[in-house]
């Protein structure tokens, strides 16, 4: 009789464990990872060379990037979801990861039709859903989304963003995983905590719980368009969300036609002025970081285009950074001693927003600065290795022991996307040294901090 309950209470165990979504993951985690220890094995004793050549197929060593990328593509949308941000991230993470990643970029297996038509039934009740033709054949298929283009009812061209089903609680019980592993890794590799593993997987989850309600992508896409509207760029602007077509799971747009800007071949076939395209939307990103603390996170070649009537356009407001006062004139005072070349000031307002580290030598990390950013105020495109750039930031913060702020990552992140575009575009343009920008940006800090003093 005891050995029958202890038997049904493993039962009922294993049963909620299998149920559950957490302790569900763990075992696929589990699983994944048991799966890949063993490949790993056979690929280092020899068995997956010797299965290869039985079965005719060609051998490649499998490398810990591949292996990793693997991983995450047997994980599923939330790895998968890192994987890409990895892959759009090349200087931030090793180059052989960077590259191994890009093959999950298109490898996201898109959802059903039905599902998309059961969906925006769900979320925005029959009748709505009614007044939308949806293409059935998707734009774009990303690990959270699905994109299709739609008209409605009244002839106007859209486009709509549709969740996964269940996505949200996968991403939930998915990151307790990553911080886990995240905990391991600052606890037990050297340094880590220069590199901040848990920090960068809570700034994962925050941003990812974001782009999981596309209402507050919406409202991201209004206030980037007011932002513009009060700055008076008129040319530059973000697609129009239809209200009343807008839920956690599916929002519905204006469709954009245009041009992404890394297609130079049709920019220059039809005679579009990149440079003035580039150097305006830089101009008018910057002062969204200067002016309101607040700017599109991730301006890469497929958020970016040059529409049909000339006009910018960003797209994808899911990842956005905010600054409070502070944050946003420090990383401005960053951005100007970058691009005047001046490190000394540079190095302090890395320790005054990371703190100082006990024993360090201002003027050894000064020179390693210079060292490292360099290279991006004096050399060609041609010259630059871009790939480097970040890591080599970082491996200059972690020689000093100095914590890098994130802030200042992202902000260089971004502004090596535009100057990647511009040094095609417009090859004697370097947006660190332009004077139109350098100028602009000075003029700007001034304005924002008057402002600020008479409110202060």
């Amino acid at each position: 009789m005891v050995l029958y309950t202890v038997l049904a209470i493993l039962g009922a165990l294993l049963l909620l464990s299998i149920v559950l979504p957490v302790p569900r993951r763990l075992w696929a985690f589990a699983l994944v990872s048991a799966k890949y220890f063993w490949l790993w094995v056979a690929d280092r004793i020899g068995l997956r060379w010797i299965a290869k050549k039985l079965t005719g197929q060609p051998y490649e060593k499998l490398s810990r990037p591949a292996l990793i990328r693997m991983w995450c593509e047997d994980m599923g949308p939330t790895f998968i979801k890192f994987g890409q941000i990895i892959a759009s991230s090349a200087g931030m993470f090793p180059d052989a990861y960077v590259k191994e990643f890009q093959r999950v970029l298109d490898r996201v297996k898109p959802i059903s039709f039905d599902e998309v038509k059961r969906t925006l039934q769900t979320e925005l009740g029959a009748e709505k859903a009614a007044h939308l033709t949806v293409e059935p054949k998707q734009l774009a298929s990303a690990s959270i989304a699905q994109v299709h283009s739609a008209e409605l009812r009244d002839g106007t061209k859209v486009v709509i963003k549709v969740q996964r089903a269940g996505i949200d609680k996968r991403c939930e019980s998915d990151m307790k995983i990553m911080r886990f592993l995240a905990q391991m890794v600052a606890k037990f590799k050297k340094d880590a905590e220069l590199a901040n593993p848990v920090g960068v997987v809570e700034d994962f989850a925050a941003t990812l719980m974001d782009e999981l309600d596309f209402r507050k992508e919406a409202a991201n896409l209004d206030r980037f368009n007011q932002i513009m509207a009060e700055l008076g760029h008129k040319n530059i602007r973000s697609p129009v969300p239809h209200q009343g077509y807008i839920t956690q799971k599916v929002l519905v747009m204006e469709k954009f036609s245009g041009v992404r800007v890394d297609n130079y071949e049709e920019i220059k076939t039809r005679g579009i002025d990149g440079e003035t395209s580039l150097v305006d939307g830089l101009r008018g990103w910057f002062q969204c970081v200067v002016f309101y603390g607040f700017f599109h996170g991730d301006v890469h070649a497929g958020n970016l285009m040059i529409l049909d009537d000339r006009d910018l356009g960003f797209l994808d407001f899911g990842i956005v950074g905010r600054f409070n006062d502070k944050e946003r004139f420090l990383v401005t005072d960053y951005m100007i001693a970058f691009a005047m070349g001046n490190y000394k000031r540079l190095g302090e307002i890395i320790c005054e927003m990371a703190g100082t580290p006990d024993g360090l030598d201002m003027d050894a990390f000064v020179k390693d600065l210079g060292i490292t950013y360099t290279p991006l105020l004096t050399k060609s495109f041609g010259e630059v290795n871009y790939a480097e750039i970040l890591p080599g930031i970082q491996r200059t913060a972690t020689k000093h022991r100095v914590k890098m702020p994130k802030e200042f990552i992202l902000i260089t992140k971004q502004l090596l996307y535009f100057d990647r575009y511009a040094k095609a575009l417009a090859p004697k343009l370097n947006v660190f040294t332009d004077q139109r920008l350098v100028l602009g940006m000075m003029g700007d800090i001034q304005k924002a901090r008057m402002a600020g003093a008479k409110t202060a």
